[in-house]
């Protein structure tokens, strides 16, 4: 069911074959710089806008641990939660966005690009995986919360999880250098890692059965990453399966950035435009 389906979208792409990629290292380099650039401005705007309306509507969100402890009334063991900080949400957007700019920002520095540039050729790229692994942690981090996540252990297991996916990506790029048919292993258990964390989320989400008291915002945020999300496996696929502009490898590279610059950017908005509700 899952490569049927995938068959489909490889299909309507058949029209594309005789296309070609125009896309050059030196177009990347620049674009790297703009994505650095966008990054970073959202970035800067959104931790002072974020600290500015702390002070105005300090919207924060708690995370707690839960051990065992021992009830004497009872005479039995019993799970204490305890609430052991909050989270300026606000402000902990801008995280994932500065981590990005700074990654866009690496990528440009002239013997890092020869580096980017030189694996590119390969078919691998380090620092987007690694990226990955920290900025879209804390993204997934920010929509489980929203959600009522608030256990730290769920939400450790969740940023385990949402990195051994991105760090999956990373393998299969560098196992599949050294095959001559594409050996989809590493897609196939990062695919399996990330689901994990939306269970995790729709747990908690149709759990509560209160969904008219959700607010619009969070419906939109786990609605838009959701689809995003997996537009990046969409892109790999192509990139694998070397349908039409995506024969080139830097075709799906600009489109693994474009994706992570929209992803990013929605939700950051998205969770801003929530903390100004009342």
């Amino acid at each position: 069911m899952f490569y049927d389906w995938f068959n489909i979208i490889l299909r309507s792409g058949a029209n594309m074959q005789n296309e070609t990629s125009k896309i050059t290292f030196s177009y990347l380099r620049k674009f790297n710089g703009v994505m650095a650039g966008l990054h970073l401005v959202q970035a800067v705007l959104m931790l002072v806008t974020g600290l500015t309306i702390a002070n105005i509507r300090d919207f924060r969100l708690p995370f707690t641990v839960s051990f065992l402890t021992y009830d004497q009334t009872i005479g039995s063991l019993v799970t204490e939660t305890r609430n052991i900080g909050n989270l300026p949400i606000g402000a902990m957007v801008s995280i994932f966005l500065f981590l990005s700019a700074f990654a866009h920002l690496l990528i440009v520095l002239p013997k890092i690009n020869t580096f980017y540039n030189d694996r590119l050729k390969k078919g691998i790229n380090y620092f987007r995986w690694f990226e990955y692994a920290l900025s879209s942690s804390v993204m997934i981090v920010i929509i489980a919360m929203l959600f009522g996540v608030y256990d730290l252990g769920s939400l450790i297991l969740i940023i385990g999880l949402n990195a051994t996916m991105n760090l999956c990506g990373l393998a299969m790029e560098i196992h599949n250098q050294t095959t001559v048919k594409t050996n989809w292993t590493s897609f196939i258990i990062g695919s399996f890692c990330g689901a994990f964390p939306w269970v995790i989320i729709l747990m908690y989400f149709f759990g509560g059965g209160n969904y008219a008291q959700i607010p619009w915002f969070v419906y939109a945020i786990v609605g838009s990453y959701f689809v995003l999300f997996n537009l990046f496996p969409i892109n790999m696929v192509l990139q694998y399966k070397k349908v039409g502009r995506w024969r080139d490898y830097l075709y799906g590279e600009r489109g693994y950035i474009l994706l992570s610059l929209f992803a990013k950017t929605i939700l950051a908005w998205l969770v801003f435009a929530g903390t100004m509700q009342p």
